[in-house]
């Protein structure tokens, strides 16, 4: 399902990332939920949902490492 703001983000996502990539998280996640909606366009058995969560995680790793237990700006 698409996220409708930044407080419905996986607890994962709100507690670990700062609220800039939070925010690229949710565009990329739902961009990739309407995307991904054919299961054709999704690799093998993965569903929608992991598609998109795939998508935004590697959306945020493009402007923002993990450095320790912290994310930073690249």
């Amino acid at each position: 399902m698409p996220y409708k703001s930044i407080s419905t983000l996986p607890k994962s996502v709100k507690d670990n990332l700062p609220i800039h990539a939070q925010e690229i998280y949710l565009a990329a996640f739902n961009k990739a939920w309407d995307e991904y909606k054919e299961s054709g366009k999704r690799n093998g058995e993965e569903t929608r949902e992991e598609a998109s969560h795939k998508v935004a995680w590697g959306a945020v790793k493009k402007l923002y490492v993990k450095d320790g237990d912290k994310w930073k700006k690249a």
